[in-house]
């Protein structure tokens, strides 16, 4: 298996949402992210797979080091070997998979956020990041367009945490801020138990809300001349803000079972957004 085999297989075997957006792009740049996203799948793996802290801290150690080795130009791994190609780009740097590792590290060490300025950073690190690398790739022209990938980093970051709410809980996780839980009125515990109430679903209705907002906010900085090059990130949106749409329609079952769309309707969807564009 060549280094870029094994990428698409990681992606492909993931399920998520980004890799229907791979599927339009040219084989260079489908190469190039579809690796980054292979990498950045790694990493998380080793946060959410291990059985101890101890083992995951390991794990990260060694991708920081991999990293170096990237930087040097003699990665070891298959997910970093086939980004050895791109790192000239200027879009795959040592520093931003270095970034991409420190908001892994970041879920070791923090289980709650106090507010939403804490969880932002958060998101930057585990997102924002992933935006900027991708904008990079698909291509990018004007500087407006680091704002657009920021926000929508953000904004599939927080379509994230409210899906995963409830699997997020089962590892003793809470990503909605403490400021948020306190004005609805809603109780840590009652989450980490699973237990819904008319106001965990308000608490869970402000969340919907401030990432539609965002990715409105992206959409509107998206310059016109990279709106073509980005209708990969565009796919991405469309798919995200459809699920979050999806949740809320299902009133916000999210602390007992993960809502997702299916394989098809994801296709459909990539298909639709890259012939006719998306907007929020």
């Amino acid at each position: 298996m060549t280094p870029d085999d094994y990428c698409q297989d990681k992606a492909a075997r993931s399920g998520s949402s980004f890799y229907y957006s791979f599927l339009f792009l040219p084989p260079a740049k489908r190469r190039a992210i579809t690796a980054f996203y292979a990498f950045c799948r790694e990493v998380d793996d080793a946060v959410d797979d291990a059985v101890e802290l101890s083992i995951a801290h390991t794990k990260l150690d060694w991708w920081r080091a991999e990293v170096a080795r990237f930087a040097a130009g003699s990665p070891e791994h298959p997910v970093t070997r086939a980004m050895l190609p791109f790192a000239a780009d200027g879009a795959i740097t040592p520093e931003r998979l270095g970034l991409v590792i420190d908001g892994m590290q970041m879920d070791l060490e923090q289980t709650r956020y106090l507010d939403y300025a804490g969880l932002k950073h958060y998101c930057h690190l585990v997102a924002g990041v992933v935006g900027l690398v991708s904008a990079g790739i698909f291509g990018q022209t004007r500087p407006e367009t680091s704002d657009y990938a920021e926000k929508f980093g953000l904004a599939f970051q927080l379509t994230n945490i409210i899906r995963d709410v409830g699997d997020d809980a089962r590892r003793g996780r809470i990503y909605l801020p403490i400021e948020d839980l306190q004005r609805f009125n809603v109780k840590a515990a009652q989450i980490l138990k699973g237990e819904s109430s008319p106001e965990f679903i308000a608490l869970m209705k402000f969340q919907a809300d401030r990432a539609r907002a965002i990715y409105a906010e992206a959409l509107a900085v998206l310059p016109a001349a990279d709106r073509r090059a980005q209708r990969a990130g565009l796919i991405m949106g469309a798919i995200y803000r459809t699920l979050l749409d999806e949740i809320e329609a299902d009133g916000f079952p999210v602390l007992t079972h993960r809502v997702s769309l299916t394989p098809l309707r994801k296709l459909w969807i990539a298909w639709r957004t890259w012939v006719f564009g998306w907007k929020a």
